[in-house]
């Protein structure tokens, strides 16, 4: 799951991209509707209502159209209910009342989920979970620039990065490395897909169906249950070294990793930067936060600031799957002290950095710097 960087390089990215562009249709897949997408669109009238549309995605068979099943008959028998797609949970009505024919202001982060404001005075609210993904596909602004779509062992490479020579395509995409960030779209993993007035394109992938997409009035975006327990976010200007301090205390008898993973204590901070921050820091995973003084608590502060802000000004990590929102691979692990090191020397000291497993999680430290 990406933390804190990878979102927050998303979010400028999408910012960039989408603020000011006007939705035009929007389909969705549906429960209980294999093959069929639920589409949204204006009339000449101004308003909006559902419609079907056949999903007919790349590499498909002619006989592979006939099996799907038919929505009128699915509908008649109320097997189908438009507002509980998993990937889509949204009520018709509002999706025609307040997406259709709206304007994105601006696109946020809170913690680990994006939040793209409307006209409307509604938002998207977006989490990605484990396989999501979110690809943009639109006009290009620059002059073409020919670049790589494949890494060097033939794969789509995990940072999409492309632009076609020659073509009036341009595609930034973050997210699950897989062909779906290459290749042509919809397809079987395309769960929304959004169309602006301009022609530009945003999909919405999810393999695994973990990830969804919101539609909620912003006033209402705060009240959410996620968003209620979330904790601070660390790069806050108006959150202090003291009030991190005290949120950690009030996990004394926790270890000072689980309590940094803890999205209820911090937002955003996930294994990466919980190892990063406690190796500049000096500090054993295991330690119980009762037993870390003030003085380290605040060392620990400025560190995790410190390796927060370098992975998004190098564009997030390129651990397992996650890469920024122009497709291009974060280069944070090029600078990472300890994550993902093991065997390696610590830049510090030279000893050999071993990996253990605290809070259930693979964590990675220098046994000399990082002492029980």
């Amino acid at each position: 799951m990406p933390e804190l960087p990878e979102v927050e390089t998303v979010r400028l990215g999408l910012n960039n991209l989408i603020v000011g562009k006007t939705f035009k249709t929007v389909s969705h897949d549906a429960k209980s509707m294999p093959g069929w997408h639920v589409s949204y669109s204006a009339d000449t009238r101004g308003s909006s209502a559902p419609h079907f549309v056949r999903q007919r995605t790349s590499g498909m068979l002619p006989h592979e159209d006939e099996a799907f099943a038919d929505p009128v008959s699915l509908l008649a028998t109320e097997k189908v209910n438009l507002a509980h797609s998993k990937s889509f949970p949204n009520a018709p009505a509002d999706v025609s009342a307040f997406l259709i024919g709206a304007s994105v202001t601006a696109v946020k982060r809170r913690a680990k989920v994006l939040l793209i404001e409307l006209s409307s005075h509604y938002s998207l609210v977006i989490h990605l979970k484990m396989t999501g993904q979110m690809v943009f596909i639109g006009k290009p602004e620059k002059q073409n620039v020919e670049r790589r779509t494949k890494n060097e062992e033939g794969r789509p490479s995990s940072a999409l990065d492309v632009l076609r020579s020659g073509s009036n395509e341009v595609r930034f995409g973050a997210g699950h490395p897989n062909d779906s960030l290459v290749n042509a779209l919809p397809d079987k993993s395309t769960r929304v897909e959004f169309a602006f007035t301009d022609g530009s394109k945003l999909f919405f992938n999810d393999q695994r169906k973990f990830g969804w997409v919101k539609l909620i009035p912003t006033v209402e975006v705060p009240n959410i249950d996620f968003m209620r327990k979330v904790g601070p976010e660390p790069l806050d200007a108006s959150f202090t070294a003291k009030q991190f301090i005290e949120r950690l205390q009030r996990r004394k008898n926790t270890n000072i990793k689980a309590a940094l993973l803890d999205q209820t204590v911090i937002a955003g901070v996930g294994n990466i930067y919980a190892d990063e921050s406690l190796w500049g820091a000096k500090i054993h995973p295991t330690t119980l936060v009762k037993d870390v003084s003030t003085q380290k608590l605040s060392t620990l502060f400025t560190e995790l600031q410190y390796v927060l802000n370098l992975s998004i000004e190098k564009g997030g990590s390129s651990n397992h799957t996650y890469v920024n929102a122009e497709g291009r691979k974060g280069s944070y692990m090029n600078f990472a002290r300890v994550f993902r090191r093991e065997s390696l020397e610590c830049p510090r000291c030279g000893t050999t950095i071993i990996k253990l497993r605290v809070a259930g999680r693979g964590t990675h430290i220098c046994p000399h710097c990082q002492k029980v």
